[in-house]
């Protein structure tokens, strides 16, 4: 399993559109990632997700587009350093 973990900053209509918990639900149909999704303020949600390659990509990926309510105006995605005390993936206040 090769093992990848990224920050990511989504702006755009994200906020009042339920794009944190559909984050969260697509999380859950990942075996391997951890961490979280909030708002950042100023119409932006923050991710940190890490997990195996190819799971962090598909949550990635479906944070470019988001829930049907959602518009994505532009994504900053970064590599991050592993948080081994983050254990599952959450909505985070």
């Amino acid at each position: 399993m090769s093992a990848k973990a990224f920050q990511v900053r989504v702006s755009g209509r994200v906020t009042g559109v339920g794009f944190r918990w559909s984050v969260l639900e697509k999380a859950k149909g990942y075996a391997t990632v951890s961490g979280y999704v909030r708002n950042a303020g100023h119409g932006e949600v923050e991710m940190f997700v890490q997990g195996d390659s190819d799971e962090v990509d598909g949550l990635v990926s479906y944070a470019r587009s988001g829930p049907p309510l959602a518009r994505v105006d532009a994504i900053s995605i970064s590599e991050a350093p592993s948080d081994s005390s983050i254990d599952r993936f959450e909505v985070r206040y």
